[in-house]
């Protein structure tokens, strides 16, 4: 019986042996192949160590050794130098059309300061249109034609029918905003107890008095549940008149609404003086009747058609040759270009006419639209007579 013998440590046990390459294994599941070991530099496998589980967390293997190149992709957290970030790209100036807009805005918006009063209000129904007498509301077909200007303004007159205890009487109006605000004399609406409005359409709706002033013969009444449309007349600047200037009237004398008539004005500035007493125009309301009562003034120290009373008053009226009966009292006066200049107020008629013979001698006044313009907030607060 042969026996073999062997040497204390020559050979490693059967479990040693085995838990040794147990030990490899497991240390080479715990580093598992680095994905950029080519970039590492060639080492011999005498040279190589195993890393300690102390010095490497094992769920974060080392970063190689540089971040490969990625199309399209952002800077990341690996580079160890900062990032700048790209220059932002110059700004380009606008071309061409654009720029062309822009700049007509501008100087629109420079020119318009200069020429025009615009608008009294931004917004809302009480915005009241106004301009120099240099914009054209007429048509450029139709610009420097009566036909034009008639055609124009004329949706924009109203024939006011005032109703008191003396009777009633006939005058006109001027709409001014598109909720329904209308300018006419103080003496057309004064000591009435009703008011009724005729459009140029026919329609007629109750109106209410606003604000009188009768120290500038001026009242504003407004429509009771205005319509929507209404056409808005537009107010220019009555310090551009010239003498000379051809106009036109508009309003409803002897109650025939929106009468038409021409002329020129005939002198600025002229001294008109009116009464201020309600009862001057209940005491035209009975005398007329129907719209054919004269309002009484004074000019050069005469007074016209009629006693004007103890209470009066003095203003600056443009004179005009063009034909203002009764009944055109609170109507239109109006430039070539469709811009309100003047609010018709009063008219020669010689003493001894009766209601059937008082008729136009070209002698007519109106009320400067920047007087108007100018009392325009004083009416709306209830006027000064309030």
């Amino acid at each position: 019986m042969t026996e073999s013998f062997r040497r204390s440590g020559e050979y490693p046990q059967g479990d040693q042996h085995q838990s040794a390459y147990t030990q490899g294994d497991a240390q080479q599941s715990a580093y598992p192949q680095q994905p950029y070991a080519s970039a590492h530099p060639a080492s011999s496998s005498s040279d190589y160590s195993t890393p300690s589980a102390s010095s490497v967390n094992p769920e974060w293997p080392p970063p190689p050794a540089y971040e490969p190149a990625q199309q399209g992709a952002a800077p990341t957290a690996l580079l160890t130098e900062p990032v700048s970030p790209a220059p932002a790209a110059p700004r380009k100036r606008a071309k061409g059309p654009l720029a062309l807009l822009a700049a007509v805005a501008i100087a629109a918006a420079a020119v318009g300061g200069g020429t025009a009063y615009a608008f009294q209000e931004l917004t809302g129904n009480d915005t009241v249109a106004s301009s120099s007498t240099s914009t054209s509301v007429v048509p450029t077909s139709e610009k420097g034609t009566v036909a034009g200007v008639a055609k124009a303004v004329s949706p924009s007159i109203v024939e006011i029918s005032a109703t008191s205890n003396a009777g009633q009487s006939t005058g006109s109006g001027v709409i001014i905003t598109s909720g329904g605000e209308i300018i006419t004399n103080n003496h057309v609406v004064s000591g009435a107890s009703e008011i009724k409005v005729q459009l140029s359409n026919g329609k007629s709706y109750t109106a209410k008095v606003v604000g009188t002033d009768s120290k500038k013969d001026l009242a504003l009444i407004k429509l009771e549940n205005a319509p929507s449309g209404l056409t808005v007349a537009t107010l220019g600047d009555s310090a551009g008149v010239k003498v000379g200037d051809q106009v036109v009237a508009i309003g409803s004398p002897e109650g025939l609404t929106g009468t038409v008539t021409s002329g020129i004005v005939s002198a600025l500035n002229r001294d008109v003086t009116v009464s201020t007493d309600e009862s001057q125009g209940q005491q035209q309301q009975q005398q007329g009747g129907g719209g054919s009562g004269q309002w009484p003034f004074e000019f050069g120290g005469q007074e016209f058609n009629g006693d004007t009373g103890s209470s009066t008053t003095t203003y600056k009226a443009l004179q005009t040759d063009a034909s203002l009966n009764p009944g055109n009292s609170g109507g239109a006066l109006i430039d070539m270009n469709g811009n309100i200049i003047g609010i018709n107020s009063a008219m020669y008629s010689a003493a001894d006419a009766t209601s059937s013979s008082a008729g136009s001698v070209g002698l007519g006044f109106a009320i400067p639209i920047n007087t108007v313009k100018a009392d325009l907030d004083t009416l709306r607060a209830g006027g000064s007579d309030s």
